[in-house]
């Protein structure tokens, strides 16, 4: 897993207003997905039973209707007066010119034309039925309030029946989902685990995962033996070029030493000692990023003597006058380390910010925490400065091989150290370790 992580000025761009954002989980997903159509199923379901069951009821209520209004008259004509019907929904009235109307009968309704109609009055729908016995004319009222009650408990059943319905089915989604999601999740945690060397194809998998498996199998053996090929590529070209250096430095120190050799030549041979020093410490430091620089050993560190004796190395080995170094860190705060990696990654550190700082000094903090090591230089510049962490990038002026900070990555990611890295304002650059594992004595 990758130790560096950006500063907060350099944070991944927020997701896009108008992007929909799904539930996370792919079983959730399916679990909404399925829960989805099944509503609008249900709900069309549902509508159309409305719609048959109101189309049912009319038809039962104009049969009702006209049977009622037959039976009526023909009682009418036998017994020679009204005869109403027995049923509470239903009204019958007998309307003769020049009489007034009945009591309850619309004046609207008495004026209708034979035949039947719905009618609306006072906020209730009325059937209605209207015949003609010579001179006379029979009124037949249905109230549908009765019919509108029962069509209102079938729908408030249908809602609470596809409401249950619903829940249930998105949790039997949900929990088939999650067996069916189980083996992926479980595939999942194998990649993610780096020291799971075993082969994914053998786990109890489906046969679309274990093809998945299969596929990553090979993928990881891949990526394995390339990078066992980089490793002795760079671990061979390192050894192969430390014994040629290693005399070509020695001649040039003999020669720089010879007492009759004019001065330009002894200025040629240190450069020639100052260059070779740098191939050597190239070839030392892609040996490290090709090894897996595991902490060797574990020991206290004093953390503000550990800085100044690598700063006096430093300054050492370099013929510039070095810029101040100011150490705000007390002097009994140690951690629990490898020295040689802590020496190794410090080094690095400042010396990146000697070559690219400015005039300023080079500030080295620790709260107890976090390392932190700042210059007043030109900074990372625009963009991403996680980029000045891979091997061989440099700054604008060149300097340097372009392996530091990424040595500065490698040992961190080694030792479970994080690594954080931004631009200061108003100029300058600031690298930041979290040490996960720091005590102060």
């Amino acid at each position: 897993m990758d130790s560096v992580t950006a500063s907060p000025a350099t944070e991944a761009p927020r997701r896009r207003w108008w992007r929909p954002r799904w539930p996370s989980g792919m079983r959730l997903r399916m679990a909404v997905s399925v829960t989805a159509v099944l509503v609008l199923l249900l709900v069309a379901q549902g509508l159309a039973l409305v719609v048959l069951y109101e189309d049912l009821e009319d038809e039962f209520i104009e049969s009702t209707l006209n049977a009622q209004m037959n039976h009526s008259m023909a009682l009418t004509r036998q017994l020679g007066r009204l005869t109403g019907p027995q049923t509470p929904q239903m009204d019958l009235f007998l309307v003769r010119p020049g009489e007034p109307l009945p009591p309850g009968l619309d004046a609207r309704m008495a004026a209708l034309p034979v035949g039947n109609h719905e009618v609306f009055d006072a906020g209730r729908e009325y059937h209605v039925a209207v015949r003609q016995i010579d001179a006379d004319r029979l009124v037949l009222r249905y109230d549908e309030s009765e019919h509108l009650r029962r069509l209102a408990t079938v729908a408030t059943a249908l809602l609470l029946g596809t409401t249950l319905l619903i829940a249930l089915v998105f949790v039997l989604v949900h929990a088939i989902a999650a067996r069916l999601t189980g083996g992926l999740e479980d595939l999942a945690r194998r990649v993610a685990d780096a020291g799971d060397t075993r082969a994914l194809a053998d786990m109890p998998l489906d046969g679309e995962l274990r093809a998945v498996a299969q596929a990553l199998d090979t993928a990881r053996s891949r990526q394995a033996a390339a990078l066992e090929r980089e490793r002795l590529f760079n671990a061979n070209l390192s050894h192969e070029l430390r014994t040629p250096l290693a005399g070509i430095r020695s001649d040039a120190e003999m020669l720089s030493a010879e007492p009759a050799l004019p001065e330009r030549a002894r200025r040629r041979a240190a450069r020639i000692v100052s260059g070779t020093d740098r191939i050597t410490e190239l070839a030392s430091s892609l040996l490290l990023l090709a090894r897996e620089a595991r902490p060797a050993t574990r020991e206290p560190v004093a953390l503000r003597a550990c800085v100044e004796s690598v700063w006096a190395r430093l300054a050492d080995s370099v013929a510039q006058a070095p810029p101040p170094l100011q150490v705000e860190i007390a002097e009994a705060a140690w951690i629990e380390t490898d020295p040689t990696l802590l020496a190794l990654l410090v080094r690095n550190l400042l010396e990146n910010a000697w070559r690219h700082g400015g005039a300023g000094p080079v500030r080295v903090g620790w709260d107890g925490v976090t390392l932190t090591v700042e210059d007043d230089g030109p900074g990372f510049g625009p963009g991403d400065p996680l980029r000045w962490f891979e091997p061989f990038a440099q700054g604008g002026r060149g300097a340097g091989h372009g392996l530091g900070l990424a040595l500065v990555r490698h040992i961190a990611a080694s030792c479970g150290w994080r690594v954080r890295a931004w631009n200061r304002q108003p100029a300058g650059a600031a690298v930041a370790i979290d040490l996960v594992t720091p005590a102060l004595r």
